[in-house]
């Protein structure tokens, strides 16, 4: 019988072992939020040439517009790029042309609920003053864009949070206003007019709100 004590005994050590090891691992493998912060990675120059380098916000605004001549035009996208990274200038444009031909059509049947969403208050209050004269006048103005031939940024700057970017357009278009009667007023509906404006559309980078509106219109002489 006295045989057995040693087979007992190491089963008891084991079982003994086996707990602390258990009890050691639930400690050491918890963070307790004492632990100190690791030291600075030390890293050979035998590795670090394996290290890839993201580059940063400003190094990515500066690259997506270093393809653009006109310096003060870049600086401007850069800093709009700045205050909001997922800012895209083709993204942008493409969102213009839609939101002129809207406008225009708009204007042009009056509609100014459609209208109020997309400009700022002075300029909808221009728009819907003009709006107003006509419907006095009991004249209707009929316009047709036939195309846009060119959408492109030539300014851009940043106004606190407030991002600006005007943009010239160069479309043909057909305008004929006419009086309550139907008869021409102004216009010719055969002649195919170019036109070149020249719009501002601003948005606050600090909303959620991604949507751009006009804020002041002109011509290009």
């Amino acid at each position: 019988m006295s045989n057995g004590f040693p087979f007992i005994d190491i089963i008891f050590f084991a079982a003994v072992a086996l707990f602390i090891a258990f009890r050691l691992r639930n400690v050491l493998g918890r963070r307790t939020g004492h632990e100190r912060r690791p030291e600075a990675s030390t890293v050979t120059p035998s590795t670090r040439d394996n290290v890839v380098s993201l580059p940063g916000r400003e190094e990515q605004a500066e690259a997506a517009f270093s393809h653009i001549d006109d310096a003060e035009l870049r600086q401007g996208l850069t800093a709009i790029r700045r205050a909001d990274p997922d800012f895209d200038l083709e993204g942008f444009l493409m969102g213009a042309r839609q939101a002129f031909e809207m406008i225009v059509d708009a204007f042009a049947r009056g509609d100014t609920e459609a209208l109020r969403p997309l400009l700022a208050d002075d300029v909808y209050g221009g728009f819907a003053d003009a709006i107003e004269q006509r419907r006095e006048a009991g004249e209707t103005l009929e316009t047709e864009v036939v195309a846009i031939k060119q959408a492109e940024a030539v300014e851009a700057r940043m106004d606190g949070p407030h991002a600006h970017i005007t943009v010239r357009f160069v479309s043909d278009q057909v305008n004929v206003t006419r009086d309550g009667e139907g008869n021409i007023v102004d216009g010719d509906p055969d002649q195919l007019a170019e036109i070149v404006d020249l719009w501002t559309f601003a948005r606050d980078t600090s909303s959620r709100d991604p949507n751009w509106e006009l804020v002041s219109t002109g011509v290009d002489e």
